[in-house]
């Protein structure tokens, strides 16, 4: 703990941008690497999540991402479930440059409601490309729309929010009651975002499959500025880690994935997210350069379009290729952000693992 006044103490807390990733004694061929994702009943390529916004993920991204071996989460609260077509609008927000106009539209345009009918159309729409279906909702619509989402038949239903706890306060009668809700459900759930040890094994004993780590969207809201909130993610995934490991000893083995949600926007940064513990991360700004990408260039998350209280503004990208040569390469550019899953390859090769379990037990060391 630090002192930061008479009065107040803190914790040092470290982003994954202050670690390094230690080689270890030998090396690896490629080849010798195997990234495959168990979660559920599901094997993944790689240990990779698409994340659910409207700038990164449609119908046929998530179509898509689900063929290269990966997960697409659809947004369910999105423009795909509350407009039939909504190419037109996504053209007329490519064509706003000011950002507090663009702020305002997208407020308007997202205050369309969602239609039940349009959750089960693109749910069945990805069913029918015979890839994972995965869908998400934020907490406060989550009751409202899982009774849809379960007919869909999804594999995966993902209760995404900037802060999620098993346990909300609220004067209100429709508050999510997360125990219940899951123990109901007949559909594995991955919950978060959540950055603390005793807020992730709540989370867990809920019955969660997976707990999202970090308010997601790293590149693309602003949290930090609007609510004061943020937790370096190498400390969060290090915590959650942890929490994970007693849980599997207070549940006699119940094993939660840990996936980390947010300031992965590199494959270098991939890796050191498992090397603090992740099974698997969930990535938004790489996929949003993509150039099948629905957002144009321009990446946003749901914060962005908030009613009363918008945090993030839209931020633009240049597309670098395409959705397949992100995921998997041969990559052009030098920074990580395309081949995603060559660079956490080579980096488990570089460091001689040949599964993402093993790695997460490498060394890692501290910048200062």
């Amino acid at each position: 703990m630090y002192d930061i006044g008479r009065s107040k103490r803190a914790t040092r807390a470290y982003g994954l941008d202050d670690i390094a990733i230690v080689p270890s004694r030998r090396t690896r061929g490629t080849e010798k690497v195997n990234l495959d994702w168990k979660i559920d009943a599901l094997t993944f390529d790689f240990p990779i999540m698409a994340a659910p916004m409207d700038s990164v993920m449609s119908p046929q991204t998530a179509i898509e991402f689900g063929q290269l071996g990966g997960l697409g989460v659809l947004n369910l609260e999105g423009l795909w479930t509350r407009y039939e077509d909504p190419s037109a609008l996504i053209e007329e927000l490519d064509q706003i440059e000011d950002q507090v106009t663009a702020t305002r539209r997208m407020q308007e345009i997202y205050a369309e409601p969602i239609k039940e009918e349009l959750i089960t159309e693109r749910m069945n729409q990805i069913r029918a490309a015979d890839v994972p279906v995965a869908g998400s909702l934020s907490p406060k619509n989550a009751s409202q729309f899982s009774g849809v989402v379960e007919k869909a038949g999804v594999d995966f239903f993902v209760i995404r929010g900037t802060t999620v706890s098993a346990e909300h306060v609220s004067d209100r009668d429709d508050v999510l009651d997360l125990r219940k809700f899951i123990y109901d459900l007949d559909v594995p759930v991955i919950v978060g975002g959540c950055a603390t040890y005793q807020t992730a094994l709540h989370l867990m004993r809920t019955g969660a499959a997976g707990v999202l780590v970090g308010f997601g969207g790293g590149a693309a809201h602003t949290t930090r500025q609007v609510l004061g909130i943020e937790v370096p993610m190498a400390s969060a995934i290090a915590d959650v880690a942890e929490a994970r490991r007693d849980y599997m000893d207070e549940s006699g083995g119940r094993y939660v994935h840990v996936i980390a949600d947010g300031a992965v926007g590199r494959s270098g940064d991939i890796a050191k997210a498992i090397a603090c513990g992740a099974d698997a991360v969930m990535v938004g700004s790489p996929l949003a350069r993509a150039k099948e990408a629905p957002g144009k260039g321009w990446h946003w998350g749901a914060e962005a379009w908030h009613g009363t209280l918008p945090r993030g503004e839209r931020v633009r990208f240049d597309p670098v290729g395409t959705l397949a040569e992100v995921v998997n390469g041969p990559s052009r550019v030098p920074d990580g952000t395309m081949n995603l899953v060559g660079g956490l390859r080579q980096a488990m090769a570089t460091t001689g693992y040949s599964d993402v379990k093993s790695f997460q037990r490498i060394e890692l060391i501290l910048h200062n």
